[in-house]
């Protein structure tokens, strides 16, 4: 609380800061970002590896959540991008369960949400756009490139839409990843103005707690939303690439 009013600062949880004191972050510096994607990975893998350990007939609530995220998403690649793009689904299925378990995270008090970070972000977005886009000409050489070639329009619209097609291609990077440090981004500062104004209402806190607490109700719904909307982009990317013809 200042003198002339209330400040609150939303943007200060998504500052960068070294684990080890100091005010420099080089490229090695581990950092909050640093421990949260760490800690991402740990809750992925024991939830995979704890979740299936038993294998039991009638499985434990940890095998059942393990189970029932490992034939969700199975399904969404036969489903999105054919069956023969099941051999990538351990791509997809690490993408999504690191998206989905770091925006979680991110919900927990004090933690840091690393996909509110563009950098993570672009990161992610980057390394489906470029992975696809090598297996697509891998998979069918200069064939590929029919994915921006429209045969079902007319001939003389077809230059104009294929150009379209380009720019929208190398767009997509950019949509899939500022989509998601956007979303995450945008609720967190949001909860965090609600915050201040419920300490600093005093009496009257009642009113912006249960604002805080519908919108936490709202963040956790967007958390598991986005994830499932940038793994389904993801095999849409993938189909793509592995049946590039209009």
């Amino acid at each position: 609380m200042a003198e002339n009013g209330i400040v609150i600062k939303p943007m200060d949880q998504f500052i960068v800061k070294p684990l080890f004191g100091g005010d420099v972050v080089s490229w090695y510096t581990p950092t909050n970002v640093t421990l949260w994607m760490a800690l991402t990975v740990l809750a992925a893998t024991a939830l995979m590896v704890y979740g299936s350990r038993g294998r039991a007939v009638i499985p434990t609530r940890a095998q059942s959540v393990a189970e029932l995220t490992y034939s969700f998403i199975y399904k969404m690649v036969q489903d999105v991008a054919g069956r023969d793009a099941v051999r990538f689904f351990p791509y997809i299925m690490t993408v999504f369960l690191f998206v989905l378990l770091a925006n979680l995270l991110g919900l927990i008090p004090f933690a840091f949400t690393t996909t509110s970070h563009i950098a993570v972000t672009a990161v992610l977005a980057l390394t489906v756009f470029i992975s696809v886009t090598a297996l697509g000409f891998i998979l069918h050489g200069t064939k590929f490139l029919k994915l921006f070639w429209v045969d079902s329009a007319p001939l003389a619209l077809r230059p104009v839409l294929a150009l379209i097609e380009v720019i929208s291609y190398f767009v997509r990077p950019v949509s899939h990843s500022i989509r998601l440090a956007g979303a995450m981004m945008a609720g967190h500062a949001v909860a965090k103005v609600f915050a201040g104004f419920a300490a600093a209402l005093g009496a009257a806190f009642f009113l912006p707690i249960l604002a805080v607490t519908a919108l936490y109700a709202l963040e956790l719904l967007v958390a598991v939303i986005q994830a499932y909307v940038f793994t389904i982009l993801t095999c849409v990317y993938l189909k793509d690439a592995l049946h590039p013809a209009h």
